[in-house]
């Protein structure tokens, strides 16, 4: 396969995957992110999703090699670069020979919908990662972020979430949308995830529609979310500790849900 290559940091292709590793408008305005290493490409490949270009080293692995026709052949511009430029261009220390650029794809609301997970306020990229990839293990629908909460397509993010961004649909909404979806699905309940007060998980009736909220680090759900909720769902924690990190207390309720569901008549 014939490829073009680019030796300059200077060439606009460059400076459109820099922007988009960077800043979140430039991913917002453009509906496109880059996913870095072969294990991230892999999956956005394998699920069938566009991508608009790639760059590689000639140190790329064979398990790498292999992605690019695909790439191609699905309209991708692929280009080769030196490795000392993937390196400036990088968000890793490490880079892993590829970095490629993908179309976000619009999400559409299952129908019907009775799992979906909604982080709200949640800044720190590896417990969004994080929970992003339990939901998608868990098998929630969708994944709401309410403003406040990091970019789910930042690189890190990406990277903590491990291809759950090509498995599970993802979605920015404001909380005026939230407060209309929840009057106009009453049948479904909102819980909140709490350190010490609610319901403990394994008591509260988690068969039916929900919605799981899982709030920030350090200051949890904010106001305006704690007012959509019917009730907050917390760990019992015979030990000393005062909470758990947010992904991993995400993760404890997400399959307390799918234990409960498997297990209903």
């Amino acid at each position: 396969m014939p490829v073009e290559k680019i030796t300059s940091i200077h060439n606009p292709r460059i400076q459109t995957i820099r922007a988009l590793l960077n800043r979140r408008e430039e991913r917002r305005e453009r509906g496109w992110f880059v996913a870095e290493g072969v294990r991230l490409v892999e999956e956005g490949v394998q699920a069938g999703w566009q991508a608009v270009m790639a760059v590689y080293s000639a140190d790329l692995s064979p398990r790498g090699q292999a992605l690019l026709p695909a790439l191609a052949a699905r309209g991708a511009e692929v280009f080769e670069v030196p490795s000392s430029l993937l390196k400036q261009v990088s968000d890793t220390e490490t880079p892993q020979g590829i970095l490629t650029v993908f179309v976000r794809r619009p999400c559409a609301t299952p129908d019907p919908l009775d799992f979906v997970v909604i982080a709200d306020n949640l800044r720190d990229p590896g417990n969004l990662g994080t929970l992003l990839r339990s939901a998608a293990a868990a098998g929630a629908q969708m994944v709401w972020l309410t403003p406040g909460t990091v970019d789910a397509f930042s690189p890190k993010v990406l990277r903590a979430g491990m291809g759950a961004h090509f498995r599970l649909p993802v979605q920015e909404v404001s909380l005026e949308w939230l407060k209309d979806f929840r009057s106009a699905h009453p049948a479904m309940q909102f819980y909140l995830a709490e350190a010490e007060t609610g319901i403990p998980c394994w008591e509260a009736d988690l068969t039916q529609p929900l919605a799981l909220v899982i709030g920030g680090e350090a200051e949890g759900a904010s106001p305006a979310m704690r007012d959509l909720v019917d009730e907050c769902l917390t760990i019992p924690m015979p030990g000393k500790s005062e909470s758990l990190n947010a992904a991993v207390a995400a993760g404890i309720l997400l399959f307390e849900v799918v234990r409960q569901r498997r297990s209903a008549p």
